[in-house]
């Protein structure tokens, strides 16, 4: 391939399609070695879905400019548009402002000529990197921001020296590579796990996709049992992807949400967003901008949005709990919108519960539930799909049981949106839907059922057990990859090296003399012989508490608990 010396439009296109090839090779790589413990897909998920978005935009402008014959301004508005609007997680949200500072340069590079080359892709780097510092509200080193300020460094001064665009490019790498190596250096978490920046690998791989474009240069690898050291000193990835503090932190909630809104309002939103939490990236302009917090406050967060302009969009994802995004794609797709369970004539109220498990369905029914909507954490139902259950349904009013704090906002949209009255009961757990039911009247209004569920769901105390991933430290304590974790609705609880000891230590912080009875919802992974085990240490420990077993088939959670 002959090495470029500008880049057209044609190629930037080609290097955003060789960033997603890149990306989607290394993903998993990533993902695997995120040292929060439970179990989810992060940084290289959240890349590469936001690079998805982007490939989405410059595959809908070449089908509406047959030939090839896009314009620069044209593709970069593209991927502007596209990182903007499909921009996932903190480090989505600061590569979606890389890729727009990039942009803002290459679509209207100096004359004489058309296309821009070494000077203006360096002046490119520079501009991304002070825009993905302006975007975050407390920047820290160490992180995807000096791996790109790097980038920009070494190819000014590359520049300097009169060198083509590939000479641009590759120093801008080996600059960047370099930086990356000593990222433990300046951050310390990184240097406790011995580990270099997982946001500022994604972006080297974005000067890979350059190479590959300029110079024909090959695509690096995924390696097949892991991450390949990236030097001798510092061989693994981490999942720092913030631009912010410690990684998660005390803070359990990641909101994110697109926000219309007029410019001049984003100064007094910023102010308020910076006393809600942490990892703040606030990427945008023109009217429409890209919100992301790490806060213990979600209604506050969205409610900020709500005093600047319009929010849509709205994702809330538990970071404590937080699954697999793939497992969703990879079982919830093709599934039905929604499972109606014939019942006889419609109430006057009907329940709509989102969950996952074949037995927490059947006891859902058992409750007096009529339709079913496959979801869970990170497993969540559109608006658009609740709403078309909610349609279909003769029952005039209906009670919504989200049974996940991430459904919450999209529940909340499907109550305004409705042509019906619909209620959401704020559940945000299984067993808090099941006690929920427990005051559900059929022939009572939405309203009146809203007010006697939700107070019956507060009445409960629910539990979880589920296994970490990989090594963290938690308040609690330190936390090993396979270590069992009792959690509460205030966060992890207790640590052991067995799943019956984690849910009987649980157990016996939760259960106090006022509680009568205990229920043990069963899920994938608890044997009969561990179930026995616990309902025994309960007998002995708190004779005096009822215990009732349920099956659940929930993934993930053992064991969900509900004591009442």
């Amino acid at each position: 391939m002959e090495e470029l010396g500008t880049l057209g439009a044609a190629d930037v296109a080609a290097v955003i399609t060789a960033y997603r090839t890149v990306l989607r090779t290394h993903q998993e790589v990533i993902n695997r070695l995120n040292v929060y413990p439970v179990p989810d897909g992060d940084t290289g998920t959240n890349m590469a879905l936001t690079i998805e978005s982007v490939v989405t935009d410059l595959e809908a402008l070449a089908e509406a400019t047959p030939g090839g014959g896009a314009s620069m301004e044209a593709v970069c508005r593209a991927v502007s548009h596209g990182s903007l609007m499909g921009a996932r997680g903190n480090s989505g949200v600061i590569l979606s402002q890389l890729l727009r500072g990039l942009t803002s340069v290459l679509a209207a590079p100096p004359d004489p000529g058309p296309d821009p080359g070494g000077p203006e892709l360096a002046r490119a780097l520079r501009v991304a990197s002070d825009a993905a510092y302006q975007a975050v509200l407390r920047p820290v080193e160490g992180t995807i921001l000096t791996v790109a300020r790097a980038a920009a460094e070494g190819a000014e001064e590359a520049v300097g020296t009169g060198a083509t665009l590939l000479g641009v490019v590759d120093a801008a790498r080996t600059a960047a590579a370099d930086t990356l190596a000593r990222t433990p250096e300046l951050l310390p978490v990184l240097a406790q796990a011995g580990v270099v920046d997982s946001g500022g690998t994604g972006f080297l791989l974005l000067l890979d996709a350059l190479l590959h474009v300029v110079d024909g240069r090959d695509l690096p690898e995924a390696p097949e049992d892991g991450p390949t050291p990236l030097t001798d000193d510092f061989p693994t990835y981490d999942d720092s992807e913030t631009g912010d503090d410690d990684g998660h932190g005390d803070l359990r909630y990641e909101v994110m949400y697109l926000l219309d809104a007029r410019d001049d309002t984003m100064p007094a939103f910023r102010e308020v967003w910076a006393g809600l939490g942490d990892s703040i990236v606030i990427v945008g302009g023109d009217g429409l901008w890209n919100c992301h917090i790490h806060t213990n406050d979600v209604g506050p967060a969205i409610e900020a949005a709500l005093d600047a302009g319009r929010p849509r969009n709205i994702r809330v994802t538990d970071l404590l709990e937080e699954v697999e995004e793939e497992r969703w794609v990879r079982e919830g797709a093709g599934q039905p919108a929604a499972e109606p369970v014939p019942t006889g004539p419609p109430p006057r109220t009907a329940v709509i519960a989102i969950a996952n498990g074949e037995g927490v369905g059947r006891i859902f029914r058992s409750l007096g539930v009529r339709h079913l909507i496959p979801g869970g954490q990170s497993m969540n139902p559109s608006t658009a799909q609740i709403l078309a259950v909610v349609d279909s349904i003769d029952s005039p009013e209906v009670v919504l049981l989200p049974n996940n704090h991430n459904i919450h906002p999209v529940a909340l949209q499907v109550c305004e949106l409705a042509g019906k009255p619909v209620r959401m009961v704020p559940t945000s757990g299984i067993v808090e839907g099941f006690a929920a039911l427990l005051e559900y009247d059929p022939e009572a209004g939405a309203v009146d059922n809203e007010r006697a569920m939700a107070a019956s769901a507060r009445r409960i105390v629910a539990g979880e057990v589920t296994q970490a991933i990989r090594d963290s430290t938690v308040p609690a304590g330190e936390i090993h990859a396979g270590d069992w974790m009792g959690l509460s609705r205030a966060g992890v609880e207790v640590i052991t090296d067995s799943l019956t000891s984690a849910t009987c230590a649980l157990l016996d912080r939760l259960l106090t003399d006022r509680h009568e009875l205990v229920t043990l919802i069963e899920g994938e992974g608890a044997r009969a012989a561990d179930t026995r085990r616990v309902t025994e240490w309960l007998a002995e420990h708190h004779g005096d508490h009822a215990v009732e077993v349920h099956h659940g088939g929930q993934p993930l959670y053992p064991y969900l608990l509900s004591i009442e």
